[in-house]
């Protein structure tokens, strides 16, 4: 016969079950709350939430520069980018090209990335007179809205990045066929130092 105290191995297991039991209460999913359209008696009207006041926003709701954020004025794409160029820009545009786009694209806009070599789609060459024609918003439309087998990236990446995808693009094609005659002499020397 054994000794110890009757019930000696229950009173642990009884003491976790306790425990367990006291960790788990639902407080916050059982509390009293509105639930969407339902009725209260709280406001005269019987709605359970204030009406807002008239022309509020909601929050990140307020686009009032079409151009900004469509890339097009009455209709049409806007030739001119619509925010400030900086060389901050312009390096926050090859950072955040590099990073989306050249997957597909590469790094030079030809349309040769790594996703093409392994069988996807090949996009346009940014560097053929179509692309190069083009005005800026229809670059910014089509990271915003897709375009062919290009799905939209206006989820992913915020309208400042996409101008400035936008305008690291124009750099590409720009810098494509550039001579060494059309960089300035400062920037030259800059260049020949770096050699």
């Amino acid at each position: 016969m054994r000794g110890g105290a009757p019930g000696g191995r229950a009173l642990p297991i009884l003491l976790a079950v306790l425990v367990f039991l006291v960790g788990c209460r639902p407080d916050m999913t059982n509390q009293p709350k509105a639930t969407p359209l339902s009725e209260s008696d709280f406001f005269s009207n019987g709605a359970n939430a204030r009406r807002p006041p008239a022309h509020t926003v909601a929050r990140g709701d307020a686009h009032e520069d079409t151009a900004f954020y469509t890339g097009q004025t009455n209709g049409t794409y806007v030739t001119q980018l619509p925010v400030k160029l900086t060389r901050d820009f312009m390096i926050r545009g090859r950072e955040r090209f590099d990073a989306i786009c050249a997957e597909c694209h590469d790094r030079t806009g030809s349309g040769n990335g790594m996703v093409v070599q392994r069988g996807f789609p090949q996009p346009p060459s940014f560097h053929v007179d179509r692309m190069r024609n083009a005005p800026i918003g229809h670059f910014f439309d089509v990271m915003t809205n897709g375009y062919g087998v290009m799905y939209s990236y206006a989820t992913r990446v915020e309208p400042d990045d996409r101008w400035a995808i936008a305008a690291y693009i124009r750099a590409l094609q720009l810098s494509h066929n550039a001579a060494l005659s059309d960089v300035d002499s400062a920037d030259r020397a800059t260049l020949d130092s770096k050699k």
